[in-house]
């Protein structure tokens, strides 16, 4: 089949390759424009378009596929199908409608649970058991689409959205052959049946670290948002708070008032029991294991980090040794 591949980040390369290896067609790569990235603010390609360029293939990448011109470059392709993973943006009537036989998303969810940008995240920090990917048929509803076929994952005590994520990619990926097949010779899709549920977009302002929650809750909202865009919490420092991101943890025993440090080891305080932060990060710094963090930034037993958005920052004990 004549094929295009719509695309951005990491998650979607392995899809792409599994594609081109499947022996179809990829007349066309869309992925989203360059943007600048790191400390230069260098225009950077997307992991999709650095891919497809490796492999030889005419890549695009519209501002916008509203745009009329974007949309006739996409129709003139004479499409059998095309094959969407994480591309980034809404697509028309008219792109949908222009390949021959559809197009096609491949989803990190059981639809109808988790429609929308943040399903990896959403999934973990509501500490679903389950959660997988499925390829749909693209309409115009926001993930509404009829499944053709799925693929059941586990979501393990020590996930992250970073691990998921990978294992979502890989597994996601090897589906596509067999929706590619099921595809050519017109496959049965199944309605979704369900209450939906929607993964709105991470805000800065809900990835702080609300500790007067249960500690399984805390736990999976930190593993569920790591490593982007990364759990923080507010510590006092010696010259006011200082954010630190909070990359890993996992439940531990203890019992406190929400928020108060409980040992040496970075273990906190929650609602109802502790977790003990296994990796964190300051700003401007590399990310840390526990003891090394706490050879240059003090949190001794006894201090308290505040328990949630509406309350002020506690100062650290006297004396102790703050940010170095």
């Amino acid at each position: 089949m004549r094929l295009a591949f719509m695309g951005t980040p990491e998650f979607a390369v392995p899809s792409l390759a599994e594609i081109i290896a499947s022996g179809h067609q990829v007349v066309g790569v869309w992925s989203q424009p360059p943007r600048p990235r790191g400390r230069g603010q260098k225009l950077t390609p997307s992991p999709v378009q650095a891919f497809a360029e490796i492999m030889g293939l005419p890549v695009f990448t519209p501002e916008s596929m509203k745009a009329p011109e974007a949309i006739a470059a996409f129709q003139a392709l004479d499409l059998d199908a095309a094959c969407v993973v994480a591309y980034g943006q809404i697509l028309k009537r008219d792109v949908l409608e222009a390949p021959r036989l559809g197009c096609f998303n491949l989803h990190g969810s059981l639809l109808p649970r988790w429609r929308g940008a943040a399903p990896i995240q959403r999934a973990i920090m509501a500490g679903d058991a389950e959660t997988g990917v499925q390829i749909m048929r693209m309409s115009e509803g926001l993930d509404e689409g009829d499944i053709l076929l799925s693929e059941t994952l586990t979501i393990r005590p020590d996930d992250t959205a970073a691990t998921l994520s990978e294992r979502m990619a890989t597994v996601g990926a090897g589906l596509w052959p067999r929706a590619l097949g099921a595809i050519d010779r017109g496959g049965v899709t199944t309605p979704q049946t369900g209450e939906p549920t929607y993964a709105r977009k991470i805000s800065p302002a809900e990835a702080r670290i609300d500790w007067t929650r249960p500690a399984a809750t805390v736990d999976a909202h930190i593993r569920g948002l790591s490593p982007v865009p990364g759990a923080w919490l507010h510590a006092p420092g010696p010259d006011g708070p200082v954010r630190v991101k909070v990359l890993m943890s996992t439940p531990a025993s203890g019992e406190g008032a929400p928020g108060t440090v409980l040992d040496d080891g970075l273990t906190v305080a929650c609602g109802d029991g502790a977790v003990r932060l296994l990796r964190v990060q300051r700003e401007g710094k590399a990310a840390q294991a526990p003891d090394e963090f706490l050879r240059g930034f003090a949190l001794p037993a006894g201090t308290r980090l505040s328990p949630s958005d509406s309350d002020p920052v506690i100062p650290a004990q006297a004396g102790t040794r703050g940010e170095r």
